[in-house]
């Protein structure tokens, strides 16, 4: 097929979901732009240096043991990015709180039986552990579908502790800090939907789900940067400084094309990639996006505040785990540390220590200056390791993301987008859209991408479809138990509704 004669698809943001999409219809034959609006491509997980030469990032991410299809691609593209599976330990201004085993290194156990009992908890009892044991039918009755969804999302997580008995310590020592980490704000602010499908993934589902590991340096460097020489190879263009401004839909109801400043990138089909703040940014600045409900309403939602850092002391501290997660510092805010000495390459032979501090739902951090963050921080990590109090910080990092990563809130899912629009040819991807799939974060949106590609291949009838990997099927008793629940209220769906769901 000429050049000239192959479907133009164009994709905005270089991100997982952008990126995937991109590699996925290059492959196929497909004549591709992807336009990303930072210097650099990657949004939040995207890395550059310091004017003095140091890698930084907008804060570190785990690659967890559900992740396959990214492990997947890594394979593919024949890289060795990731560190060893790691052990991680959780903190509070009182100290060592939880420390975390690798759980698949243990005899497995029934879920959810063996992250409860390898899980070594450092002062909550074991009363208030059992607590949680009601909070299984919840487990069971939420499983991902549209229904599931529509009746737990009106609900704060908050609510759904509180209504199924969980106890006030085992919630602010163990839930809310693992909200404040995952979905990134207080129970009070997150949808009960969210945090079901969120634990589920990440904990609950298997006992290994819990296990993560690191990039061994940027993920910019490390995978990104090879992964775009793969697309540009097939064929692919990846420009960046290209702010998409408007998608351009004719009077047909078809997309056919993009603007970017005063240029116009002309296309078959658009696949956005971009976060909630973007798409909203973009449908606040069109001219025939506002007249579509379904993007006026993406006004509704909104991001949460990041606040990554990055210091380096002068001396070797001792922190026993590479990976910790903190809570109780500041009332709504979550925030976690990591021993890049351990977990990056270039920092192994470092005479000092290096640490990450990335603080999510960092509101009323952000108008701080970078010298009270830093002072901030080390104070922190010295509740935390009284070592970092002694230490001088020699050079610093200060990051801050305005909106950063998605906000679940109560209510929100009637207003996040599927992956087929009302504009045929305009398809959505991204860790905030509605899919089947089941994952979440860096997994998710590299699946909605793939989705979307799959999407434009079914349209045109050109080329293969993306292969997605599905998660880890339910545990046999915990199907059991869903089609049980799920035949129960298939009965009681014969009588009028008359409570609020």
């Amino acid at each position: 097929m000429a050049m000239s004669d192959k479907k133009k698809i164009v994709v905005i943001g270089a991100g997982w979901a952008g990126l995937g999409a991109t590699h996925h219809l290059a492959q196929q034959g497909y004549d591709v732009t992807l336009l990303e609006a930072a210097p650099y491509p990657g949004g939040l997980v995207a890395g550059w240096k310091t004017p003095g030469g140091r890698s930084v990032e907008g804060g570190i991410h785990g690659f967890w043991y559900p992740y396959c299809n990214i492990f997947s691609l890594v394979k593919q593209l024949n890289l060795d990015p990731f560190t060893r599976f790691t052990r991680s330990s959780q903190y509070s201004p009182a100290g060592l709180e939880v420390e975390s085993p690798i759980f698949q290194d243990r005899p497995r156990l029934p879920s959810p039986l063996g992250t409860f009992i390898y899980t070594r908890f450092q002062r909550l009892p074991l009363s208030d552990r059992l607590s949680a044991l009601p909070l299984l039918y919840a487990v069971v009755d939420f499983d991902n579908s549209d229904e599931a969804w529509q009746r737990y999302d009106k609900v704060t997580a908050r609510e759904l502790f509180k209504q199924f008995g969980v106890s006030a310590r085992l919630y602010q020592e163990s839930f809310e800090p693992m909200l404040l980490v995952g979905l990134f704000a207080p129970g009070e602010q997150c949808s009960a939907a969210a945090a079901l499908g969120m634990l589920y993934y990440f904990i609950l589902a298997h006992q290994p789900d819990f296990d993560v590991v690191w990039c061994r340096g940027t993920v910019g460097d490390k995978i990104f940067k090879p992964w775009i020489d793969r697309i540009e190879k097939a064929g692919g263009k990846v420009l960046t400084n290209q702010r998409v401004s408007d998608i351009v839909i004719d009077d047909r109801g078809q997309a056919t094309g993009v603007i970017c400043g005063e240029e116009f990138f002309a296309a078959d089909a658009v696949i956005s990639g971009v976060s909630v703040s973007g798409i909203k940014k973009i449908v606040a600045s069109s001219s025939k996006l506002n007249s579509y409900a379904q993007f006026r309403n993406l006004a509704n939602l909104k991001g949460i505040d990041v606040l990554a850092t990055r210091l380096w002391f002068d001396r070797k501290i001792n922190i026993p785990l590479p990976s910790n997660a903190c809570f109780g510092f500041d009332p709504t805010t979550g925030w976690t540390f990591f021993d890049l000495n351990d977990l990056h390459d270039e920092y192994q032979n470092e005479p000092n220590t290096v640490v990450e501090a990335d603080f999510y739902h960092a509101n009323q951090l952000l108008p701080m200056s970078d010298a009270q963050i830093i002072a901030k921080v080390q104070q922190d990590l010295a509740t935390c390791l009284p070592a970092f109090a002694e230490a001088q910080v020699i050079d610093s990092s200060v990051i801050r993301v305005k909106e950063g990563v998605t906000h679940f809130f109560p209510g929100s899912y009637q207003n996040l987008l599927q992956a087929q629009t009302d504009i045929p040819n305009l398809f959505m991807s991204g860790d905030w859209i509605v899919t089947q799939h089941g994952s979440w974060s860096q997994e998710k949106a590299y699946v909605t991408g793939l989705e979307a590609a799959n999407l434009v291949v079914k349209r045109f009838g050109i080329g293969a479809e993306a292969k997605i990997i599905p998660i880890e099927p339910d545990e046999p008793h915990i199907q059991f138990a869903r089609s049980v629940n799920k035949a129960m209220r298939d009965l009681t769906k014969v009588f009028p509704g008359y409570w609020l769901p």
